[in-house]
């Protein structure tokens, strides 16, 4: 409701005591800006949790470089974005039904009428462009150098704007045709799933991810991948109800209605994970089964949400949910390493969601001055018409994906190079590009801690056999404290964890046993190193050491999980004996 200024009081009110307080006048286009806008600051929160969940995924070597891959994506993305992506989009100067044409570099006049609304339509979708790219390195973690992802990053707009001019634009050709995509199933999960499968194939597994009686690595935390998930599961709501660019003109309608069926159809998703988590995991509720179950069914309902009746929503969610999850399990099967889902939850899931469409769909038959779906769908009796429509989109958009993105990636692998060196993906980005507690120099080799010390200079060009010798000699130079650096137990290893030689039981019996004669551990014996008590002592004393460490934080998600047992045989994701 809105109020204005006071207008004077007609003659026939004057001699009364009635005073007008207001005047109700229909929502203004600020009430729709408004909404756009709050809508697009929620969504840009879902880059938090993005890399909350990727980082939460992947090894923790490797954290701190996902995150700032997320933060890139914001930088480099949206700049291109503004420079030529909205242009491309949504351009209205020589726009065609394949690309739109004008509005590069997108600015306007403080005298432009529409100024307020263009601003707010370009703030929205430049979320939306920086969520497609942010979906892309979830598939290409933990290997790829972050000079040519920065170069990537930028260059991802043009693969995401096109498919976005055919679904959004004016007079693109797949809106012309009647195709529904409200919130960016296709043009935003879809893209970013299908670029996503292309860079992890060119980039092939991480090292060591398939060895033949190997380990899958652990999360690193999967308390940050859960709350991350609960960042993206708040984003979502802005993303879908954002989507009906505004409140006015009944539009408030559909927001409702689209908040109502983006939960019905989380909840359903995630009941079904759990279910089938409990089923096909002995009773166990598995943590990565739920975020994708969960994550699939609100990529599925993003396509519908505005039109989605609960019971669809619920329908849609359920069975996301189900491929998400069957199709984690595929691209494991295939040998596909997509460390975060990126494939079946956003690509598998989104097609789903687009065929749903011409499933379910029904007419906006609300009154609004654009309606969101004129056609029916297969059970509302509008026969196959609409789900060819949708299904023409969806091989569209994947082969458009596919062809662009694979030329992209490649021509950056052939330039600059994709995938990190060897030695460089075991150290782990975090000391390689950011030298957080350590520091590694590409020029010289060297390999320091946080003190300063060297570790051990790494050679290039060995093998992978060599470079875990190097690894697993420092690493048992730290837990003995007489690493190359001298550090001791009163030193912090080169992640900044302090070191303990000893448990606290072997060295009260160490002392013990020296401090008189008597029986063997009594105060009354000479200690007797030479001796095979000796020796039995000193393992008691390594043995104890590698139990008070195991929550140390190694080199591979195998080290990290499992720490130093005395279990000397098993072997971890990169082969190194843990």
């Amino acid at each position: 409701m809105a109020f204005t200024t006071l207008q004077p009081l007609p003659d026939y009110l004057k001699a009364t005591n009635y005073t007008v307080l207001y005047q109700d006048k229909p929502p203004t286009r600020w009430d729709d800006a408004t909404w756009i806008l709050t809508s697009a600051f929620i969504i840009f929160t879902m880059q938090s949790g993005f890399g909350l969940l990727e980082s939460g995924s992947a090894s923790q070597k490797n954290e701190v470089n996902i995150m700032v891959k997320n933060a890139v994506d914001v930088l480099f993305g949206g700049i291109s974005y503004w420079m030529f992506g909205y242009g491309l989009s949504f351009g209205h100067e020589n726009s065609n039904p394949f690309v739109g044409v004008g509005d590069f570099f997108m600015d306007r006049e403080s005298s432009d009428d529409d100024l307020g609304d263009d601003f707010a339509h370009f703030f929205f979708h430049a979320s939306f462009a920086t969520t497609a790219t942010t979906i892309v390195s979830g598939a290409m973690a933990e290997r790829t150098k972050l000079e040519t992802y920065i170069v990537f990053s930028f260059l991802n707009t043009v693969v995401y704007c096109i498919p976005a001019h055919w679904m959004w634009g004016e007079d693109g050709w797949l809106k012309t045709m009647g195709a529904v995509d409200i919130a960016g199933a296709g043009a935003v999960h879809m893209v970013g799933g299908v670029t996503g499968l292309v860079a992890t194939l060119i980039l092939k597994p991480r090292t060591g991810r398939f060895v033949e009686g190997c380990e899958a690595p652990q999360m690193g935390s999967a308390t940050n991948a859960i709350f991350g998930l609960f960042m993206l599961w708040w984003g979502w709501l802005g993303f879908n109800c954002g989507s009906t660019y505004g409140i006015t003109d009944k539009k408030w309608i559909l927001a409702t209605r689209s908040a109502v069926a983006t939960i019905t159809a989380s909840i359903g998703g995630g009941m079904s994970a759990i279910f089938l988590s409990y089923v096909t995991r002995r009773k166990k509720f598995d943590v990565s089964y739920i975020i994708s179950g969960i994550l699939g069914s609100l990529v599925a309902i993003s396509a519908f949400c505005a039109l989605a009746q609960p019971w669809h929503g619920l329908v849609i969610g359920i069975v996301g949910a189900i491929i998400a999850c069957l199709g984690c399990k595929a691209t494991e099967r295939l040998r596909i390493d997509d460390p975060v889902g990126v494939v079946p939850v956003h690509a598998l899931a989104a097609i789903w969601g687009l065929l749903a469409v011409g499933i379910f769909g029904d007419e906006d038959n609300l009154g609004t001055k654009v309606p969101l779906n004129t056609k029916k769908g297969l059970i509302a009796g509008g026969g196959w018409e609409l789900l060819g429509v949708q299904a023409l989109a969806c091989v569209s958009i994947v082969v458009w994906t596919a062809v662009t993105s694979y030329i992209c990636l490649i021509l950056l692998d052939v330039t600059m190079g994709l995938r990190v060196p060897l030695h460089e993906e075991l150290l782990g980005a975090d000391i390689v590009e950011h030298s957080l507690n350590g520091s590694y120099d590409k020029r010289t080799g060297e390999w320091r801690d946080h003190h300063g010390n060297i570790l051990a200079v790494i050679k290039k060009g060995k093998t992978e056999e060599h470079y875990l010798k190097v690894i697993r000699e420092v690493h048992e130079g730290l837990r003995r404290g007489d690493s190359p650096s001298g550090a001791s137990s009163t030193k912090k290893s080169a992640f900044g964890f302090r070191r303990s030689d000893t448990s606290e039981s072997d060295i009260r019996a160490f002392m013990n046993g020296r401090q008189g004669n008597g029986a063997p551990g009594s105060p009354g014996e000479p200690a007797r190193e030479s001796s095979g008590e000796g020796t039995k002592l000193r393992r008691r004393v390594q043995n104890g050491n590698r139990q008070r460490n195991k929550l140390w934080r190694g080199w591979t998600p195998g080290t990290r999980q499992r720490g130093r047992s005395g279990d000397e045989g098993r072997v971890n994701a990169i082969g190194l004996q843990v």
